[in-house]
């Protein structure tokens, strides 16, 4: 009887793969909860995203319908011009007269030809398809070098924003190109390569104006690295640039390129704000309103400039001095000091828009992880940032705009200027030895 009986191993025999599998589980776990929390790994999931980019990208062209906006204006401007038309005040399109600068009718121009004289759509979806997953990477260079942002947040910036997919692949619009730009100039900067960053810069202006609202940034930056006399070189090349890109047109009718391209007085029309619907369109539309944001607009952009970007002690003038000649020894511009000043000078002026269209969601959404997790305050939790985040993105998912929508995105922008106003200036640590500047 006993030798039909099997031996019996020891108790733990069972126990220890289960044992093992569950060390393995939990060891996987909190490498995956490391990969999404720790900035450092920002590349690799940046990689991940991208590509999982590529197929949501062609995906939405080909399952979702082309929706016809300004395309066939874009394009009747840029015939007007090859048909000889270098007077700006007689472009005009179907949903209206030419007011982008240069740069726009140049590179739409190529985009004519490409694509059959305008007539090729999908062909200008592929383009625009490409021109997105170019400009994240822009973005995601970026972040890399500021690590600041965990890469959960990409996640959010990616794949859940339906409003800038349309933007780029369904509607066609220029915002994106003169953002891509935008976001080129951003990395040369980072690289200390201000000279080539400012050539970008102006040639993003020559494209859609509104780049214009990160000028005071790259203003203030301009003065802290090289001081009053060592800016005007880059801020000729920015001057110079849109000079050789509008003499055609400036040869022709200076008056009119200057008057349509660079209108600052431009009056919107009620029905497409995104921002501001919950006024009454009498004060939406007056000039008083109009001056009291730009006021609101420059007061901010000031107190910022003296309270949160200048952080030496000195007197701010002292910016115009030659960087060897101040009192305060220059550091070198550190990459969170360059985009912060830049991103911020930007949603400050988001912030005081005279109205917001569906497609300037472009020129602020790829810089909003940044503005919410990069300079924190202890209040606002990664949960109430995702919530901030999510009420943006509902607020310009909302089609017509409506009361509530507009004060909802309203609110969430005043949280963030909050928290930038709020958040703790973290002096510089372990800076690097200054690369040449250029």
């Amino acid at each position: 009887m006993a030798a039909g009986l099997r031996k019996r191993g020891p108790p733990g025999s069972v126990a220890q793969p289960a044992g093992l599998w569950k060390q393995w589980l939990q060891r996987a776990w909190q490498e995956c909860c490391r990969l999404l929390r720790e900035p450092r790994y920002t590349l690799l999931v940046a990689s991940c995203l991208c590509l999982a980019e590529v197929g949501i990208t062609f995906w939405v062209i080909h399952r979702v319908a082309y929706t016809e906006i300004d395309w066939k204006a874009y394009m009747a401007q840029v015939e007007g011009v090859l048909n000889g038309t270098h007077d700006y005040t007689q472009l005009q399109g179907d949903t209206g007269p030419l007011v982008y600068p240069a740069g726009f009718v140049y590179i739409f121009m190529v985009l004519y030809y490409a694509t059959g004289q305008g007539t090729d759509i999908p062909m200008a979806q592929n383009i625009f398809a490409v021109l997105y997953l170019v400009t994240l990477l822009l973005v995601f260079l970026i972040y890399h070098q500021t690590s600041k942002v965990p890469p959960f947040v990409f996640f959010f910036m990616c794949c859940a924003s339906y409003r800038v997919h349309s933007i780029f692949v369904l509607r066609l619009f220029n915002d994106p190109v003169a953002m891509a730009l935008l976001f080129l100039s951003v990395n040369l900067f980072l690289a200390h390569h201000w000279g080539w960053g400012c050539c970008c810069f102006s040639l993003a202006v020559s494209v859609k104006m509104n780049v214009l609202l990160f000028a005071p940034g790259l203003l203030f930056l301009l003065l802290t690295q090289f001081g009053f006399r060592g800016a005007l070189p880059k801020l000729a090349i920015c001057a110079a640039i849109q000079v050789v890109l509008g003499l055609p047109f400036l040869l022709e009718n200076p008056i009119g390129y200057l008057s349509r391209s660079f209108d600052l007085g431009r009056q919107f029309l009620f029905q497409w704000t995104v921002n501001w619907r919950f006024l009454p369109e009498a004060i939406f539309l007056h000039r008083a309103f109009h001056l009291a944001l730009l006021a609101a607009h420059l007061t901010l952009l000031l107190l910022f400039a003296l309270c949160r970007w200048h952080r030496t002690g000195e007197s701010i003038l002292s910016l115009l001095k030659d960087p060897s000649k101040r009192k305060v020894p220059p550091q070198p511009l550190t990459p969170n000091q360059i985009v912060s000043t830049l991103f911020t000078s930007n949603f400050i002026g988001i912030c005081f828009s005279r109205s917001l269209h569906y497609q300037f969601y472009v020129w602020y959404f790829h810089t909003l992880p940044y503005l919410l997790w990069a300079m924190p305050v202890r209040w606002l939790t990664h949960l109430l940032r995702l919530l901030v985040l999510g009420l943006i993105e509902l607020s310009w998912n909302t089609y017509p705009s409506t009361s509530f929508s507009s004060a909802s995105l309203h609110i969430c922008h005043a949280v963030i200027l909050l928290q930038l106003w709020l958040s703790p200036q973290s002096s510089p640590k372990n800076i690097q030895p200054s690369r040449k500047t250029h």
